[in-house]
């Protein structure tokens, strides 16, 4: 099961944490596990890089933790893009995805 926490303050959406593989497919051959790394790393990839904000970043196997530093409001649509869909894949695969929304600590 791969879960995905959205760490959310009243009115914005701060980060992501996700871990855990899908299991539909042999590594290298699941098309679950390759729609989520791919959206994840293009939403951290488009909000550091294009954006210019900055990322506390962390990825190992299975792993991916991104946390906007600087700049909130700047990532906020592609935030709430990367969600939406998100939520989309995770309603299409129930069994394999798993979407939550965490208040941050300091909201």
């Amino acid at each position: 099961m791969i879960r995905i926490d959205f760490f959310c303050s009243d009115k914005s959406i701060e980060g992501f944490e996700i871990s855990g593989h899908s299991g539909s497919a042999e590594a290298g051959l699941d098309i679950i596990c390759s729609a989520v790394s791919s959206a994840a790393y293009m939403a951290a990839n488009t909000i550091t890089d294009i954006v210019k904000c900055e990322a506390e970043v962390d990825v190992s196997d299975g792993f991916m933790s991104f946390r906007v530093k600087s700049n909130l409001s700047d990532a906020q649509q592609i935030l709430e893009g990367l969600k939406l869909h998100l939520e989309a894949l995770a309603a299409d695969y129930p069994d394999n995805i798993k979407v939550t929304l965490r208040r941050c600590q300091n909201a």
